[in-house]
């Protein structure tokens, strides 16, 4: 077991040998109903199998240990008894919940080099709660499929398709003709936008950002103080504003460095806009799993009065 789990652990052995670890009773159930192949299921008692939908067991390795050596492998708090070793999933293949299907909306995400394992699970998790349609990881990101994402995830990667290791070249493929990217950036919102004025009830949380058209902006620089590319500047608004549109995508920027060059390029390409979560100066800005969960919500509250607006519009 000790072999097993170490090595599974790996990203190179995920990546080298397609194959993944789940832990416990409800990871594992989701993964199987969602129709992922299990091919090695560790447990410490004949009633943790019977947890598990026992026709999703046949042709898999059930391999009984001691509760202890569980223990003492397990990425969890409280051991449930159960591992399991599974092919590594393919979203194409996947069977997702009825429920998912029939609450999901045109909005999708695209997570921008965004590192921190319980910041991604957190993420995927907010994303199959707002009824994303899917879920797009650029190369940079952390392994989906890492053991702290998927125990932050809380089974989010067998509720929607989750899409990882893409390029910004090959990226725009995965979307759907006619989208609008939006970005969201979880740097200080006051550094980004030039101060105009303060909305009515909003107080001084934030200023009032402008919304100037695409051009090209000053010069960045890399991390070695390199001149890079020149990247646009987008129409800035706050996130409560109507920036929705059908189909929307969202692009969330990595913890350290913000939004890439590419993001802010593609939001140019496709009449996108930025999105400003405002918070009172002096305070850290959010991180990108509270940024995410706030501008996801507000998308489909803003997706779902559309939609009864449409509803209700006569049809002739």
């Amino acid at each position: 077991l000790r072999k097993v789990v170490t090595i599974a652990k790996s990203k190179k052995f995920r990546d080298n040998h397609g194959k993944v670890l789940l832990e416990g009773q409800r990871l594992i159930g989701d993964a199987l109903e969602a129709g992922a192949v299990l091919q090695t299921l560790f447990f410490s008692t004949v009633g943790h199998l019977k947890e598990l939908p026992e026709a999703k067991l046949k042709g898999a390795s059930l391999v009984k240990v001691k509760f202890e050596d569980i223990k003492t492998w397990s990425d969890l708090i409280t051991p449930q008894g159960l591992i399991g070793i599974f092919s590594k999933p393919n979203y194409a293949k996947m069977t997702y919940p009825a429920a998912q299907l029939t609450s999901s909306l045109p909005l999708l995400l695209i997570c921008d080099n965004i590192r921190d394992p319980g910041n991604l699970g957190t993420i995927l998790r907010s994303a199959a709660g707002a009824g994303c349609e899917k879920v797009l990881l650029t190369k940079g990101c952390v392994d989906p499929w890492e053991p702290k994402v998927l125990r932050a995830g809380m089974g989010a990667h067998f509720r929607l398709p989750i899409i990882a290791n893409l390029d910004w070249d090959s990226l725009p493929s995965s979307l759907p003709n006619g989208i609008q990217v939006c970005v969201a950036d979880n740097k200080d919102p006051s550094a980004q936008v030039e101060a105009v004025s303060v909305p009515r009830g909003v107080g001084r949380a934030g200023s009032a950002p402008v919304k100037p058209q695409p051009q090209a902006a000053p010069e960045r620089e890399d991390e070695e103080g390199a001149a890079s590319v020149s990247v646009p500047e987008l129409p800035t608004q706050y996130y409560y504003e109507n920036w929705t549109q059908t189909p929307v995508a969202v692009v969330i920027g990595g913890e350290t460095h913000g939004l890439s060059p590419d993001a802010l390029h593609l939001a140019a390409s496709t009449g996108g806009k930025r999105l400003v979560i405002p918070v009172v100066p002096g305070v850290d800005s959010l991180n990108s799993a509270i940024a995410a969960s706030i501008v996801l919500f507000e998308g489909k509250r803003q997706l779902l009065q559309w939609q009864e607006r449409e509803d209700r519009r006569p049809k002739f």
